[in-house]
């Protein structure tokens, strides 16, 4: 059974940091493709940051280019999403996820296994 578990949510100022983390288990991390997405109330589900199964490409919403990094350590199973310089506007729930196909995309349904999500918190 497939499960990402992510923490590292909490209530920061804005221009604060947080860095959220989504373990992995039943599935073999390292030949995935991860994302972080994230929903805030009354918006549909929005597109973070991804990477490839080897870290060694990466794709950034233009929202967020810049202040956040994803990465991942593929010998511990975990996913990262590292967020500096918060905005208000950066307030959602935010969930990682896992596509079995080659390569980061921006798209939901690509993306095959949710964890329940983190909930951050910015306030101004």
């Amino acid at each position: 059974q497939v499960q990402l578990v992510e923490s590292g949510g909490g209530l920061v100022q804005a221009g604060g940091s947080l860095r959220l983390s989504c373990a992995a288990s039943g599935l073999t991390f390292s030949t995935y493709t991860m994302g972080w997405f994230r929903l805030a109330p009354g918006k549909e589900r929005e597109f973070v940051a991804a990477i490839s199964w080897s870290g060694g490409r990466t794709v950034y919403a233009d929202a967020v280019k810049g202040r956040f990094t994803i990465s991942r350590d593929n010998a511990k199973n975990t996913l990262y999403l590292q967020m500096n310089s918060l905005k208000p506007e950066d307030t959602a729930v935010y969930l990682c996820a896992a596509r079995g196909g080659v390569g980061p995309t921006t798209m939901v349904d690509d993306y095959d296994y949710w964890g329940q999500g983190t909930q951050v918190t910015v306030s101004s």
